[in-house]
């Protein structure tokens, strides 16, 4: 399988793991991975309050490359494979708002036009999530796992925007796409009603009282969890960064693993340090390391048996 990729300004930066473990994972698949050329950022959630236009013509001017590259290559009908949230849903906004409003299209590529660029919304964008459940079988997730968690009890996080407004892959309410790939790892699933719970998003730094109550209510819901899952920069940023101010305004300790998809599902192949690259996280905890160590350790002590 080949698709185009957008990794987008956070994996490049804050979210480096994400972008690592997220190649190193789609090339033990068999998958190739076509990073869109001299891609810029997609707006993010800044550029809709400068002007309304602008939010369009970022993620529009990718895709409009993207589709020049797919026009080029051999093979003609890839798909553009999105790790981060926030990216995911400004490329698909454009995707889905210009289909209904011409004149949109017509000002956009106006824009476009002076580097020589024109959209043709001829792209399906997708989540990292949505390739991973419905592109590949689970059975080929369950015959390349070497390390089973099966002590371990993962909470998924989907957050909010690769879910809502969009309902392309899952329920938006009760979202469970990441479940098959726990379950896969021999670990539990942990049961909590937070999953598509907004995390503050961009308000942790423009209304950090409203952020921070928003996320601690999430980290104390999965506090009993071994590692909360998540496949969002946004999400991961305000789950793993803030847990210490939370932790002293609420005189309440939060401290959690906070782990990309990615991340736990190229550990659980047994994949190197260098493909997961959980140095980078900021809230692996102690008691974590332990138990993962022990883990591998048994696992290597298994084989040589």
């Amino acid at each position: 399988m080949k698709y185009l990729y957008y990794p987008g300004c956070s994996l490049k930066g804050t979210a480096r793991e994400y972008n690592i473990s997220t190649i190193s994972l789609m090339n033990t698949l068999g998958a190739e991975l076509f990073e869109i050329e001299n891609y810029s950022c997609c707006g993010a959630s800044a550029a809709e309050s400068v002007s309304d236009l602008l939010s369009y013509v970022l993620p529009a001017r990718n895709l409009a490359i993207a589709e020049k590259m797919n026009s080029e290559s051999e093979n003609n009908n890839m798909d553009i494979l999105v790790p981060c949230s926030a990216c995911y849903l400004n490329l698909k906004k454009v995707s889905i708002d210009v289909k209904t409003d011409p004149k949109l299209l017509a000002d956009i590529n106006t824009a476009l036009s002076q580097e020589g660029l024109e959209f043709k919304n001829l792209l399906n964008i997708r989540h990292i999530l949505d390739v991973l459940k419905n592109d590949f079988d689970i059975n080929t997730f369950q015959n390349k796992i070497k390390l089973f968690f099966n002590d371990f009890t993962i909470a998924p996080y989907y957050g909010c925007q690769c879910l809502r407004p969009y309902h392309v892959f899952d329920n938006p309410e009760k979202p469970d796409s990441m479940e098959p790939f726990i379950k896969a790892a021999k670990a539990e699933v942990f049961a909590w009603e937070m999953g598509s719970k907004c995390c503050g998003a961009a308000h942790m730094n423009t209304k950090p009282e409203l952020g921070q109550t928003l996320v601690k209510n999430i980290l104390k819901a999965g506090k009993d969890a071994d590692m909360i899952l998540t496949v969002c920069p946004m999400c991961q940023m305000n789950l793993e960064a803030f847990q210490d101010q939370i932790s002293k305004k609420s005189n309440e300790k939060f401290d959690i693993s906070i782990v990309y998809l990615t991340q736990f599902i190229t550990m659980a192949m047994g994949m190197d340090d260098k493909d997961t690259r959980l140095d980078l996280n900021l809230s692996i905890t102690k008691d974590f390391k332990k138990k993962y160590l022990n883990l591998k350790n048994n696992a290597a002590l298994n084989r040589e048996n």
